[in-house]
Protein backbone atom coordinates (compact mmCIF):
# COMPACT_ATOMS: atom_id res chain seq x y z
CA UNK A 1 0.00 0.00 0.00
CA UNK A 2 1.16 3.31 -0.97
CA UNK A 3 1.38 6.30 1.38
CA UNK A 4 0.26 9.90 1.49
CA UNK A 5 3.60 10.96 0.52
CA UNK A 6 1.92 10.59 -3.80
CA UNK A 7 -0.78 13.13 -3.04
CA UNK A 8 -0.37 16.45 -3.73
CA UNK A 9 -0.25 18.41 -0.60
CA UNK A 10 -1.56 21.38 -2.06
CA UNK A 11 -4.24 19.77 -3.33
CA UNK A 12 -4.82 17.75 0.01
CA UNK A 13 -7.04 20.50 1.34
CA UNK A 14 -10.49 20.71 1.96
CA UNK A 15 -10.78 24.06 0.36
CA UNK A 16 -8.57 24.01 -2.10
CA UNK A 17 -9.88 20.40 -3.64
CA UNK A 18 -13.45 21.94 -3.09
CA UNK A 19 -12.42 25.13 -5.18
CA UNK A 20 -10.58 22.77 -8.11
CA UNK A 21 -13.88 20.65 -7.99
CA UNK A 22 -15.98 23.55 -8.97
CA UNK A 23 -13.91 24.70 -11.27
CA UNK A 24 -13.35 21.79 -13.26
CA UNK A 25 -16.88 21.79 -14.41
CA UNK A 26 -16.95 25.69 -15.37
CA UNK A 27 -15.45 27.60 -18.33
CA UNK A 28 -14.85 30.23 -14.73
CA UNK A 29 -16.87 31.20 -11.94
CA UNK A 30 -16.08 34.53 -10.04
CA UNK A 31 -15.11 34.78 -6.12
CA UNK A 32 -18.68 35.27 -4.63
CA UNK A 33 -20.19 32.22 -6.65
CA UNK A 34 -17.17 30.17 -5.39
CA UNK A 35 -17.64 31.58 -1.66
CA UNK A 36 -20.94 30.85 -1.78
CA UNK A 37 -20.32 26.97 -3.21
CA UNK A 38 -17.84 26.33 -0.42
CA UNK A 39 -19.11 28.27 2.49
CA UNK A 40 -15.61 29.76 3.03
CA UNK A 41 -15.10 32.97 4.54
CA UNK A 42 -13.70 35.80 2.12
CA UNK A 43 -10.70 35.83 3.79
CA UNK A 44 -9.37 32.11 3.96
CA UNK A 45 -10.68 31.89 0.52
CA UNK A 46 -8.73 34.07 -0.96
CA UNK A 47 -5.88 32.74 0.82
CA UNK A 48 -6.08 29.53 -0.47
CA UNK A 49 -6.78 30.94 -4.61
CA UNK A 50 -3.98 32.53 -3.98
CA UNK A 51 -1.47 29.40 -3.40
CA UNK A 52 -3.35 27.39 -6.21
CA UNK A 53 -3.12 30.59 -8.74
CA UNK A 54 1.02 30.97 -7.12
CA UNK A 55 1.18 26.89 -8.26
CA UNK A 56 -0.19 27.75 -11.53
CA UNK A 57 -3.54 25.54 -10.97
CA UNK A 58 -5.48 28.84 -11.47
CA UNK A 59 -5.57 31.94 -13.00
CA UNK A 60 -7.13 34.76 -11.18
CA UNK A 61 -8.82 37.77 -13.37
CA UNK A 62 -9.41 40.94 -11.21
CA UNK A 63 -11.43 43.18 -13.32
CA UNK A 64 -14.49 45.93 -12.68
CA UNK A 65 -17.99 45.60 -13.57
CA UNK A 66 -18.79 49.53 -13.26
CA UNK A 67 -17.17 50.90 -10.23
CA UNK A 68 -17.33 46.80 -8.49
CA UNK A 69 -14.39 44.80 -8.26
CA UNK A 70 -14.73 41.61 -9.45
CA UNK A 71 -12.15 38.31 -9.16
CA UNK A 72 -12.78 35.55 -11.52
CA UNK A 73 -11.35 32.30 -11.58
CA UNK A 74 -10.26 29.56 -13.65
CA UNK A 75 -8.56 26.44 -13.33
CA UNK A 76 -5.74 26.11 -16.07
CA UNK A 77 -4.01 23.10 -17.65
CA UNK A 78 -1.08 22.33 -15.27
CA UNK A 79 -4.68 22.69 -12.84
CA UNK A 80 -6.68 20.13 -14.60
CA UNK A 81 -3.96 17.83 -14.89
CA UNK A 82 -2.87 17.86 -11.27
CA UNK A 83 -6.10 17.29 -10.08
CA UNK A 84 -6.21 14.16 -12.42
CA UNK A 85 -3.23 12.80 -11.04
CA UNK A 86 -4.62 13.59 -7.70
CA UNK A 87 -7.40 11.20 -7.83
CA UNK A 88 -5.17 8.84 -9.43
CA UNK A 89 -2.70 8.89 -6.58
CA UNK A 90 -5.99 8.68 -4.05
CA UNK A 91 -7.50 5.75 -5.93
CA UNK A 92 -4.09 3.80 -5.71
CA UNK A 93 -4.19 5.12 -1.95
CA UNK A 94 -7.68 3.06 -1.03
CA UNK A 95 -7.62 0.40 -3.36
Amino acid sequence: MSDFKNLDPLLHSQLRLAVMSLLLGLESAEFVFIKEKTGATAGNLSVQLDKLAEAGYIKVQKAFKGKKPVTTCSITHKGIRAFENYVNDLKKYIG
